[in-house]
């Protein structure tokens, strides 16, 4: 890729002082999306059938299969909202802002179920502090803050570092991941595999920055 093609990009501040709070409650809102597509998509080695992806509006969990349809859940970003949308033209969506993390989750399970979708999860949360005062995400009204200014400036940040990584898988002839969001870390990252018993990984980056 030419630098013409690439040019170099102003990135917008993101200080963890001011925009934790944010950052904490959309990493709770992707654990709930990405446990529903772990729960029904078909399992890949690496894990890789349960991670996010980078979208020009946002983070997506890409196509999940369920009978004879097949939905997604995305976060726009750029207008802080959630939408599921159906492969038989069905779908919901709700903005986010200052809700809680228990209403996310009510809200998204209530419209899953509205469009027959049957789906279950285990409600704790996976490597966050949650898990030492026993509050499912289910529950969780602690984390409510989402703002729109703080995500937009991550989804730019996550663009352009989305770009980076797929440029630096392209230039290796061996298997690669694809570039996605860990939603357990929070961490997007893509690895390369040698061949060797032992595999690297491209460091990810981390919205704790």
């Amino acid at each position: 890729m030419t630098q013409e093609h690439h040019p170099a990009r102003a990135l917008p501040p993101l200080p963890l002082d001011e925009r934790e709070d944010t950052k904490e409650t959309l990493h709770r809102y992707c654990q709930i999306a990405g446990k529903v597509r772990m729960g029904l998509t078909p399992f890949k080695n690496h894990w890789w059938h349960v991670t996010l992806y980078v979208t020009i509006r946002g983070l997506s969990t890409g196509p999940i299969p369920y009978g004879n349809m097949t939905f997604d859940i995305s976060f726009d970003l750029l207008e802080n909202r959630l939408c599921v949308t159906t492969s038989d033209a069905g779908g919901f969506s709700f903005a986010l802002g200052e809700l809680a993390v228990a209403e996310f989750y009510r809200r998204l399970f209530d419209g899953l179920c509205w469009l027959g979708i049957d789906a279950a999860i285990n409600p704790s949360s996976f490597g966050l502090d949650d898990e030492h005062t026993l509050e499912a995400l289910e529950d969780n009204t602690f984390h409510h803050v989402c703002d729109r200014e703080y995500v937009r400036r991550y989804h730019q940040i996550l663009l352009w570092v989305d770009q980076l990584f797929e440029e630096f898988s392209g230039r290796f002839n061996g298997k690669t991941s694809p570039v996605q969001l860990f939603w357990h870390s929070f961490d997007l990252a893509v690895t390369r595999f040698s061949g060797r018993l032992l595999w690297s990984a491209c460091p990810a980056t981390r919205w704790c920055g």
